[in-house]
């Protein structure tokens, strides 16, 4: 383990870049939004995460990669909540209108607190003040990554309120286990039964619908753009920005998901307790690569796979809730385990 300067904030505060290594994995973690920076895995030389080098490319152009979202990660409609009787208007950070990952300074665009560190280990914490960004109540968040056997990266995260508040954490890293290029011909399943559909502002319509005989439905593995489908459904797929429907509460850690590149032979598979699974494709990608004019870093070449609570369920009762209580404890475990075929 060792700890290095990343840049500076622009009023000043430093930024460390936390390198731990072990079990077949090395990761890159920065205290700015606690971020996975870049994550190899032995045998494989690209990085299996979209990032930059540079602190200043996070702050101009990242969309979230690699980002803790939060306090409530995924879309609100309309910055509008009400809890215990009492409404409050979020950050209408997206299309000016809804609330997305916690407001235009959320924790994922916020610096943490170094906790404590080892060679395979670092615990992240943050306390997100009563008011920021329209949510009640002072959060006193922790997140730690441990590199686990074999080739496990392991993401606990936990929370306290002093209000009623929302609670609703994700790990936000894009995937791409080729290195390079699109991940359209990775292969993908998801051991969901169920999806939330959206509006045109992908905002959850409130119903719940079986994937079967969908573009849904990934329970067996198939590839992400397969050719065999038509114009009408590669357009689906390839806009994929939808909640997978796991569970209607927090369970044991189970394996919810998988994915996999036969070009490298990397091979992911996700563990989660969480009862929802956002996945995201990539299409709106369009993030400058600095140093090379001209070079973007381009639609659908990186996958997000968060495990989280149901998008907007505050508004939506018949989904599973985000709620936290000053009596309660929020806690999320999630694990990303790499192997390689070749």
């Amino acid at each position: 383990m060792n700890i290095n300067p990343f840049g500076h904030l622009p009023d000043g505060r430093e930024v460390r870049r936390i390198i731990l290594s072990g079990h077949g994995l090395k990761v890159n973690i920065l205290n700015y939004g606690a971020i996975v920076q870049d994550l190899r895995l032995e045998g494989h030389h690209p990085s299996l995460v979209l990032g930059y080098e540079k602190l200043n490319d996070y702050l101009k152009y990242s969309p979230y990669f690699g980002a803790i979202a939060g306090r409530c990660a995924n879309r609100i409609n309309k910055g509008k909540i009400e809890l215990d009787g009492r409404s409050f208007q979020l950050d209408p950070n997206y299309l000016e209108k809804h609330c997305l990952h916690g407001g235009s300074i959320s924790m994922g665009k916020s610096l943490w607190k170094i906790e404590s560190t080892s060679n395979t280990a670092v615990t992240l914490s943050i306390n997100v003040p009563d008011g920021h960004m329209g949510f009640p109540g002072n959060l006193k968040t922790k997140v730690t990554y441990s590199l686990m056997p074999v080739g496990t990266l392991d993401i606990t995260m936990e929370a306290f309120t002093d209000k009623v508040t929302l609670c609703n954490l994700a790990h936000h890293s894009y995937f791409n286990l080729n290195g390079t290029g699109s991940i359209l011909s990775h292969r993908l399943r998801v051991l969901a039964e169920h999806y939330n559909p959206v509006d045109k502002e992908l905002i959850p319509t409130g119903l719940v619908k079986p994937v079967a005989n969908t573009n849904f439905d990934f329970r067996s593995e198939k590839i992400i753009a397969d050719t065999n489908h038509n114009k009408k459904d590669l357009e689906t797929l390839m806009n994929l920005d939808h909640n997978f429907c796991l569970s209607q509460k927090i369970m044991q850690l189970r394996q919810i998901a998988s994915l996999y590149s036969p070009e490298s032979g990397v091979f992911m598979h996700i563990n989660t307790t969480e009862p929802g699974l956002q996945i995201y494709t990539g299409a709106k990608i369009n993030c400058p690569v600095p140093g090379l004019d001209k070079i973007k870093m381009s639609a659908n070449c990186g996958i997000a796979m968060e495990p989280q609570g149901w998008p907007d369920s505050i508004n939506q009762p018949l989904f599973p809730q985000s709620i936290l209580r000053p009596e309660e404890q929020y806690n999320q475990h999630t694990q990303y385990v790499f192997t390689r075929y070749k």
